[in-house]
């Protein structure tokens, strides 16, 4: 086989894996088995590829941090009550993890990409939540879920799930796409991009109100207040008034925003006590934890609230204290440092992105791990698989972009021209059109 033909083998093999990724993002909303298929279809392309190649591995400044994780996520079998079944959660789900995340690390790179991805991450999105919106309208009956506290909340007779478990789930994963949205909506000069991305923006926060997830509404709202602190003060208006418009339309929204303010109900209640049994199991098993998804297991010996209640208990409601239980403090450090890492050299390098487009994504990468860091304190809808997919996928995207060669020339050469520089200076689309090295390689 002669040279030109095992390059373009090797092309079309990354051109594979790319569309692969591309159909694993799309179906993360709706099937899980769909989703898995497409992503062992993008390395079984990957592996084909080396053929062609020879053995080529992007590495990137996490691959420590996530190893010191999966590791110590192993590890943790050992402490397990229920060995064979926290073995096979953690190859079953820590390995889809893994897989998502170098997946998109090593097919992801130039900016067309990126916005192909960014694409099918608003097309199905959008899916989701027109199908909320079709739930809120039928009137589904969701009191019986135990999803709400009836006494507490007797008007709230429907709480939308969409393509997801539960409402919780629906919130987290709206508020990826609405902070995404909102950084690709404030850096680009596009003005068909900004409607599209605006009405998605809105669509996606009124589904969320019909969610009425406490934790996820606060989380969005914390996002866009400290963004307008930071960047821009003037956007504080409008978005308080948006956000009175849509209290205004539901009563019932804003009792439930209220409550954490004025009353305990006992979903409160019932947090507080799982925390408190979350951290003497912490106490306990420092080094190794309890074992990966061995909480439901587990919780029965710690039970402090319920007191042999049957109810089924199969995490802690906060992100920070059931990591920390399951997989140990070494393992919470190394999900800690590639977390909050990404998200803060996001925040920090985000205007240095040398196209508008590219500042917007990675922005909106950064604000979305925002949310799953307030969000973690008061729920984990990480224990999801097809969400904890999705954020290790915004993780290896903000990941991708930071970690671009190019990217970092351009942002040190003009730091050198220019000291007092604060960001990369905007494009025009003209200029954008004119430029062939707007289709940056990463």
């Amino acid at each position: 086989m002669n040279i030109f033909t095992r390059k373009k083998y090797a092309r079309d093999c990354s051109a594979m894996m790319f569309y692969a990724l591309l159909a694993a993002i799309f179906f993360l909303p709706f099937s899980n088995d769909a989703a898995t298929y497409a992503l062992l279809l993008g390395w079984f392309f990957y592996l084909l590829r080396t053929r062609f190649t020879g053995w080529t591995w992007k590495r990137t400044k996490l691959d420590f941090p996530l190893a010191v994780f999966i590791v110590m996520s192993f590890l943790s079998i050992f402490n397990s009550p229920e060995k064979v079944f926290s073995f096979y959660n953690c190859y079953h789900l820590v390995g889809k993890y893994v897989l998502i995340y170098y997946l998109a690390i090593q097919s992801v790179e130039d900016e067309q990409q990126i916005k192909k991805i960014v694409f099918v991450l608003g097309s199905a999105a959008l899916i989701v939540i027109l199908y909320g919106f079709v739930q809120y309208i039928a009137g589904i009956n969701t009191t019986a879920m135990d999803w709400t506290d009836n006494s507490a909340f007797p008007g709230m007779t429907t709480r939308v799930f969409s393509t997801w478990k539960n409402p919780n789930l629906l919130a987290g994963y709206l508020d990826i796409i609405l902070s995404l949205a909102f950084g690709l909506f404030f850096y680009t000069k596009n003005r068909k991009f900004r409607i599209i991305i605006g009405g998605l923006f809105l669509l996606a926060l009124i589904c969320l109100g019909m969610t009425y997830a406490r934790g996820a509404l606060f989380s969005i709202a914390i996002v866009i207040i400290l963004y307008a602190l930071c960047y821009n003060k003037r956007i504080i208006l409008p978005f308080i008034v948006l956000a009175f418009v849509l209290l205004y339309a539901d009563p019932i929204l804003i009792d439930r925003m209220m409550s954490v303010f004025t009353s305990m109900d006992t979903s409160s209640e019932l947090r507080i006590a799982l925390w408190e049994s979350t951290i003497e199991m912490i106490l306990d098993h420092p080094l190794l934890g309890i074992g990966w998804g061995a909480y439901y297991f587990v919780y029965p010996s710690y039970d402090f609230y319920m007191q042999g209640n049957f109810i089924k208990i199969v995490h802690a409601h906060n992100m920070y204290l059931n990591i920390a239980a399951e997989v140990g403090l070494i393992g919470f450090a190394g999900f800690i440092i590639c977390f909050i890492g990404s998200l803060w050299r996001s925040l920090k390098n985000f205007k240095f992105m040398p196209s508008v487009f590219l500042q917007g994504t990675l922005l909106g990468c950064g604000l979305a791990l925002v949310t799953v860091m307030l969000n973690g304190f008061t729920d984990y809808v990480l224990f999801n698989t097809n969400m904890s997919m999705l954020f290790w996928f915004i993780m290896a995207l903000s990941t991708i972009l930071l970690s671009n060669k190019s990217l970092q020339k351009a942002g040190e050469i003009l730091k050198s021209k220019h000291p007092g520089l604060t960001s990369i200076p905007e494009l025009s689309d003209e200029e954008i059109k004119k430029n062939k090295e707007c289709n940056f390689p990463i």
